[in-house]
């Protein structure tokens, strides 16, 4: 037998056969980065989607605030102040007044251009309710009682990149009926004895990879 041709092949093979290894290994890590990467999104998609969601909260908050008075220092509300809030903000252009914080990342009208089948030219006309914008972060984090440990006050520092806002749009007159809530008209009532609102709320993540999430609800108070 003639051994000479074979010589350097087990060479050639164990060079190969490593050349494969580093491919799959090499693969491997890709994907596993994708997949990495791909958990990331969905969890920044996911918080968004709950700033979002406190956007719309709380647009609905200060509708039933105002209709049933603004709390007073001593915690208790002024009924001499209650009523159905107008539009007030008349000609406005989307820009949205920050609450608790001064910079911020993003255009200050973003949310407002996040509703394309919004009616601009009746809103500039009628104005709106309020609009505002607040930092998740900042907002979680003054929260806190003093005896919150480092590891709370660190994760309230990574929502910081998170916003809401929110404006509201007095609609107009809509059908409304109560059932022995605390804000109602008559039991079982029914007609044009409402007033409807819509709440367009926005959750922002102002990282690099920016993301908005849009949604909007309608609330129906009874007149008075």
């Amino acid at each position: 037998m003639n051994r000479k041709n074979e010589k350097g092949f087990a060479l050639i093979l164990s060079l190969v056969l490593l050349l494969v290894m580093s491919l799959m290994g090499g693969s491997l890590i890709v994907i596993s980065a994708g997949d990495h990467q791909s958990n990331n999104t969905s969890d920044d998609f996911q918080q968004t989607f709950y700033v979002a969601e406190t956007a719309l909260l709380e647009g609905e908050k200060y509708l039933t605030n105002h209709y049933k008075g603004p709390y007073t220092k001593d915690a208790i509300r002024d009924s001499t102040k209650a009523g159905l809030p107008d539009n007030k903000l008349k000609s406005w252009k989307g820009k949205m007044e920050k609450k608790n914080y001064t910079a911020s990342a993003f255009s200050e009208d973003i949310c407002f251009r996040s509703f394309p089948t919004l009616d601009r030219d009746k809103l500039f006309k009628d104005g709106i309710v309020d609009a505002e914008s607040w930092n998740f972060g900042i907002l979680i984090r003054t929260s806190f009682i003093k005896t919150a440990d480092d590891q709370e006050r660190k994760e309230a520092e990574g929502l910081k990149k998170y916003f809401y806002e929110y404006f509201i749009e007095r609609i107009g007159d809509a059908a409304y009926r109560g059932y022995g809530s605390s804000i109602k008209k008559k039991q079982q009532d029914t007609g044009k004895d409402g007033m409807a609102y819509r709440v367009y709320g926005c959750g922002i993540n102002s990282a690099a990879e920016r993301m908005v999430i849009a949604l909007e609800s309608t609330v129906v108070l009874p007149k008075k």
